[in-house]
């Protein structure tokens, strides 16, 4: 067994103040401690300094005063074990749901959607506040605050942004922009200039910054340009008009072969559909565009049809549901009504060309289906008039 002498406790306790262990009470038990192993395990004639040596280094993993910082962390903050327990858990746990989402979402399995709009939840608004409270905590140097702030606030603008993304939520693309711009404007300048100050990180933070910048670069490469958003509305705008056009063709076509054949123009189911095709065509126009209709004018108005959901304009108190209700009323009327005459060639119209206001589908997809069931029931007009006059000469 083995005996210190004063002047080996008294370089123990110097060395731990040295080392960054400043509180009395802590030193004064780290001193008990390591005394304890010395004399318990060193052998007598063993060499002190290269015992100590080792013994030390098993009491941190880079330095010693990691020991200090627990305690203080434990001291000012009872629940630290138990909130990094949560933390640890809901990371597993988020990401485990946003793998299965994912894969649900592949292989277009039922609750995709709920499965990745849980994950990005507990990832945003659990693992990440408490991952930076808990790590807010442990860093004492005002900078290293300021980074893990920006940094932070970067991670959860875009979860946020994917989640809205995902969602169809308005702001998705500006939540996306600001993680960027915080990104390159603040964190990045901010970890330049604290980083490379240090020798011992300086590459680390050449390193990252690369990647910070390629990251970027390749997310706004993946984004649209605002003229290449407009560009993109103005062509969509283009396709509804000739579909409307189409219509408007079609409407005085049949218009006038009921005046040249004294037939009648449009039956009263097929009437019925096109005066509700036309309300809503117009009411999602106006909402759009702030046009009841649209014409080759529409550029120099910036009257374009932009990529809004169709879902928004129909909540609850929307007069513009009720009329919707009452177009799937009526088609399905119509629909009774081609199927008393299919041996005269009239075709039912399809579901998927009236809006689901509870879906995904694009304002632009809303207008065309609108355009393409009057063109529907136009066509089987005209049918039911060439049917007519052949009746009427037999």
């Amino acid at each position: 067994m083995y005996q210190l002498n004063d002047e080996q406790i008294t370089f123990i306790s110097n060395d731990i103040r040295a080392r960054g262990v400043e509180m009395e009470s802590l030193q004064d038990d780290l001193l008990d401690h390591i005394c304890c192993i010395i004399e318990n395990r060193l052998e007598a004639t063993g060499d002190f300094h290269q015992f100590y040596a080792n013994v030390i280094q098993s009491f941190y993993k880079k330095e010693l005063r990691e020991i200090e910082t627990e305690t203080i962390l434990l001291l000012q903050n009872k629940n630290y074990y138990t909130m990094k327990k949560v933390m640890i858990n809901s990371g597993i746990l988020s990401a485990i749901i946003m793998s299965v989402g994912i894969f649900f979402k592949f292989q277009h399995l039922p609750g995709a959607g709920v499965l990745i709009f849980t994950g990005i939840l507990l990832f945003s608004f659990l693992f990440l506040p408490l991952l930076f409270v808990l790590r807010l905590k442990e860093k004492q140097h005002k900078n290293d605050k300021i980074l893990l702030g920006l940094g932070s606030l970067s991670a959860i603008l875009i979860s946020i942004g994917t989640l809205f993304k995902i969602m169809h939520w308005p702001g998705a693309n500006v939540l996306g922009i600001s993680s960027v711009v915080v990104l390159v404007l603040f964190y990045l300048p901010v970890n330049l200039v604290a980083g490379i100050r240090n020798p011992d990180i300086k590459m680390n933070t050449i390193v990252t910054s690369i990647l910070i910048i390629s990251g970027c670069g390749l997310f706004l490469s993946l984004a649209r340009s605002p003229q290449g958003s407009e560009l993109q509305y103005i062509k969509n705008t283009k396709y509804y008009l000739r579909n409307d056009m189409l219509v408007k063709n079609e409407l005085a076509l049949v218009s006038t072969i009921a005046k040249g054949g004294n037939v009648p123009a449009i039956s009263e189911a097929g009437r019925d559909v096109m005066e509700c095709s036309t309300l809503l065509k117009t009411f999602i126009l106006e909402k759009e565009t702030g046009e009841k209709e649209l014409n080759e004018n529409f550029v120099a108005k910036h009257a374009w049809l932009g990529e809004s959901y169709s879902e928004n304009f129909f909540g609850e108190s929307s007069p513009a549901t009720k009329q919707l209700d009452n177009l799937r009323t009526v088609v399905k009327r119509y629909n009774v009504f081609c199927a008393g005459h299919r041996s005269e060639g009239l075709n039912c119209i399809p579901d998927e060309t009236v809006i689901d206001a509870n879906g995904n589908e694009r304002v632009t997809d809303a207008l065309n289906n609108l355009a393409q069931l009057q063109l529907l029931v136009l066509q089987n007009e005209r049918i039911l008039q060439v049917s007519h006059r052949l009746s009427l000469r037999n």
